[in-house]
């Protein structure tokens, strides 16, 4: 008997037993969709992520004070407690980091929030961040001008009342006159209740990738950056002059992960007395190596869990093809008589064992694909999964076809063929 044959016959007892066969494909079925759901939305999630992330800048550098004791998480820049102002980077140590590795450095991004709240023109309204920059912000960020000018260094040195707005903010208040907007006295209440007034001297184009954030908020309610000169958000927010955080950019061409490491060691000189920080720099390019090898290795950890329905499953089509072989001991007997070899009885329900899984593992395929779109439209970042994990699906489920009929398989190859007629 052909391998055609058998396969013939396998599709002709699964039709015969319709809700056998689908309840013994549930297993996997269940398994290979929640492998396949959890890698497609691991994909999407990671490609979300460094996404935003290179959105960013894959030349920038985040360069941070690290708490002295967090030293086994260098990667989470940040600090358990809130620096002294003896402990921020100072102006003067930045001026002569400039003046060491200016040929690497493009520019030095730095920042300070001042509060959010809602820009406010009658009934009209823009959530928004109030946010302290400098000259390099807009080139660090790679923020895209739509009108009008960015924070210049005299706004800086004299502590001006200017801002430049989200074009969203333009639309929401000023339905999306850019002219209209330019020079005009922008008033922010706080959600602290403080009034501001700021004039509106340029426009930038709002990114929601770059946000880092998954906001499912209208276009309307998003809130976006109104970024005005540092030393203002500084006065507003009290702050002191130095610095906790802020982001390097290096020249096209430069070895961001080597200007980092010098950067690093540069700054740590000034660090060297401080019995609770340090300076932790790191480029945005390890970054976002490390963060994709993280995401790849959770997303296999969690499917590895996720297949050990498939475990179940196999078992479940094991002890289905055990049934059958019962159920079909004369028949194994009257072929045998007929003159069938042990080998022809094996393929028979190998073969059957094979597609019960096959046709398990592709509707699982469908689902976990269904699954994992839908699940990966939610974080912004729609996704499929790669035929690498379509063809590892197949093969898996062919594999535990193979696998857990072999046994039914055998046993009913070996049954004698005077003892299989007699059976009742």
């Amino acid at each position: 008997m052909g391998l055609g044959e058998s396969v013939r016959l396998a599709l002709e007892g699964l039709r015969a037993n319709k809700m056998r066969s689908i309840l013994t494909m549930l297993g996997i079925i269940i398994g290979i969709g929640a492998v396949i759901g959890i890698l497609t939305v691991g994909n999407g999630l990671t490609g979300s992520i460094t996404g935003s992330m290179s959105s960013l800048g894959a030349s920038n550098i985040m360069v941070s004070l690290q708490d002295k004791s967090d030293d086994f998480m260098p990667m989470m820049m940040y600090t358990l407690s809130e620096p002294e102002d003896e402990d921020l980077i100072t102006n003067e140590m930045l001026d002569a980091l400039r003046e060491r590795y200016g040929q690497v450095i493009a520019g030095i991004s730095l920042s300070e929030t001042a509060g959010s709240g809602q820009a406010k023109d009658g009934r009209l309204y823009a959530n928004l961040n109030v946010i302290g920059v400098n000259e390099d912000y807009r080139d660090v960020s790679s923020l895209d001008l739509l009108a009008g000018r960015w924070i210049q260094e005299k706004d800086i040195d004299g502590q001006r009342s200017v801002c430049v707005v989200s074009d969203k903010l333009v639309n929401n208040l000023y339905g999306g006159d850019m002219d209209a907007a330019l020079g005009d006295e922008l008033r922010v209440v706080l959600k602290e209740g403080d009034i501001l007034t700021f004039r509106v001297v340029g426009v930038y184009e709002y990114d929601a990738s770059a946000s880092m954030s998954f906001s499912m908020a209208s276009d309307k309610d998003v809130t976006t950056g109104l970024h005005i000169p540092i030393t203002t958000a500084k006065h507003l927010a009290g702050a002191a002059d130095g610095y906790s955080s802020l982001t390097i950019q290096a020249v096209p061409g430069a070895d961001s992960a080597a200007v980092a490491a010098d950067v690093q060691s540069f700054l740590n000189r000034y660090y060297k007395s401080n019995r609770d920080y340090s300076v932790m720099a790191m480029a945005m390019s390890s970054m976002l190596e490390s963060m994709s090898t993280i995401m790849n290795t959770l997303s296999i950890a969690i499917s590895v869990i996720a297949g050990i329905s498939l475990l179940v499953g196999g078992i479940g089509v094991m002890n289905i093809m055990l049934v059958s072989v019962t159920e079909r001991t004369r028949e194994i007997g009257t072929r045998k008589a007929l003159g069938a070899t042990n080998n022809d009885i094996r393929i028979q329900f190998v073969v059957e064992s094979i597609i019960v899984c096959l046709i398990g593992g592709i509707i699982g395929i469908i689902l976990g694909t269904v699954m994992g779109y839908i699940g990966s439209t939610f974080i912004s970042e729609p996704s499929y999964p790669t035929p690498g994990y379509i063809a590892l699906a197949v093969g898996f489920s062919m594999a535990i076809g193979v696998f857990f009929g072999y046994y039914p398989a055998n046993k009913a190859a070996k049954l004698d063929p005077i003892e299989a007629l007699r059976y009742e």
